[in-house]
């Protein structure tokens, strides 16, 4: 029997029967991917598990993005707090969601976000904890070396699994080894769990919630697009991005000596990087007529991609190219996503947002960034996948060029991928209604 702290109130008896999930997730909304990770699970339980009730317990929700999910699902709850020095919630709405859930879910991310309020919840309410495709870098403790000079997914996975089963901290392996499920966004954080010897009953890969958000604003999207001369299937859009994200000047906090480490990264990387894209537009435009957007998934890219994809480019090429001068939300970029022929990206989430909309993607990935881009050839897109170090701006026109030459056959490959997804995600809400039950 599970032992509960917390005693029941007459209305959380009289309700009971119905199954009741707090969703730990809404990490940060400055990525329209970590905006995306909350509707996409949302989603996912709205459609496989729709007589579930779910609150939010959310991390941060700026930038529109509680607008988003109140008008996207009128059912949800939300319960903001955070622990005490008790390890108990600080707010009496985020106690009350503690009493009455049946499952603690722990929504996409890197790493385990907040599993030490994971491990203080399961200690005060002995009821499960879930985690719903998550990556587990094993690399990054290690140090910034490998990963920062070439560190390619192949990289990664031969490091973790070289790694002593105590490498593992005792704190995270506790609650991992208590969980009711883990599933792993990426294989090699599912391999590096299983060699660690995690003891959690299901240890699986299951890709990142992101893929099962359904919202989208056509409206507004569709109105962009009409705005900028932007016509379906003929465009692409490109996303930029920094090895090392400068979270000192998102969050306008003071900077730290690491910061001088990644700045220099930056410098050092960020224009051979994006010669690469801007090959690759040049070659699109000159053979296609097609026009290009260029745009951000995290707020600094705004005016990144201006900078990197847009201003260095010929005259010529240039005028067939729209930055998008603001940032958006994830369903409006799902909407502008869905019209476009491609989305070529060197973050990792627009790529997820294309493909559940029909678009093929592609997902180029740098060094830096953790090993979840593995999910793309875990799902079966891994002709569409790239190491940036290990491409050029040729290889990726010659792939975009298949996708132009005969679209349908690209539409269809995206289909494909879906369904995989499709059943992934099913197998993940079921291991969510089964703990609900236990």
């Amino acid at each position: 029997m599970r032992r509960r702290n917390f005693l029941p109130t007459p209305l959380a008896l009289a309700a009971a029967g119905r199954p009741r999930i707090l969703l730990r997730s809404s990490w940060q909304s400055v990525n329209i991917g970590d905006i995306g990770h909350t509707p996409g699970a949302l989603s996912l339980i709205e459609k496989h598990f729709p007589e579930a009730e779910v609150t939010l317990w959310p991390g941060q929700l700026g930038h529109g993005s509680r607008e988003l999910l109140t008008k996207g699902y009128p059912r949800l709850k939300i319960a903001e707090g955070t622990l005490g020095p008790d390890g108990k919630p600080s707010t009496a709405a985020l106690a009350k969601a503690w009493e009455e859930t049946d499952l603690y879910l722990s929504g996409s991310g890197s790493g385990f976000p907040a599993s030490n309020h994971a491990a203080a919840f399961q200690k005060a309410t002995g009821k499960p904890v879930g985690v719903f495709g998550v990556s587990t870098d094993p690399v990054s403790g290690i140090g910034e070396g490998l990963r920062a000079e070439g560190g390619t997914l192949k990289q990664l996975h031969a490091a973790a699994l070289k790694l002593p089963p105590t490498h593992l901290s005792p704190a995270l392996r506790s609650i991992l080894d208590r969980a009711a499920f883990f599933f792993c966004r990426d294989t090699i954080s599912r391999d590096y769990l299983k060699a660690q010897r995690v003891k959690t009953p299901v240890l699986e890969f299951g890709p990142d919630a992101q893929l099962g958000m359904h919202l989208r604003d056509d409206a507004k999207g569709f109105a962009w697009l009409r705005a900028h001369g932007l016509e379906a299937n003929r465009f692409i859009c490109v996303i930029p991005r920094l090895r090392c994200t400068p979270y000192y000047r998102i969050r306008n906090t003071p900077r730290v000596a690491a910061d001088d480490v990644r700045d220099a990264i930056n410098q050092r990387t960020t224009g051979p990087d994006h010669a690469r894209l801007r090959e690759m537009i040049v070659s699109y435009v000159k053979h296609t007529g097609n026009k290009v957007m260029a745009c951000a998934e995290m707020t600094y890219q705004v005016e990144m991609a201006k900078q990197e994809l847009v201003d260095p480019l010929p005259a010529d090429i240039r005028k067939n190219v729209v930055w998008r001068d603001t940032y958006w939300l994830p369903d409006e970029a799902a909407s502008i996503y869905s019209q476009a022929q491609a989305v070529v990206s060197v973050e990792c989430h627009s790529p997820l947002i294309a493909l559940h909309n029909g678009t093929p993607a592609f997902y180029v990935r740098q060094p830096t960034d953790t090993c979840k881009g593995q999910m793309y050839r875990d799902f079966g897109s891994g002709d569409w996948f790239f190491e940036i170090e290990e491409t050029s701006g040729d290889e990726l026109w010659s792939r975009l060029a298949a996708i132009h030459k005969d679209p349908a056959r690209a539409k269809a490959r995206v289909k494909t991928i879906q369904a995989t997804v499709d059943r992934l995600q099913k197998r993940m809400i079921d291991a969510v209604r089964a703990a609900c039950r236990a």
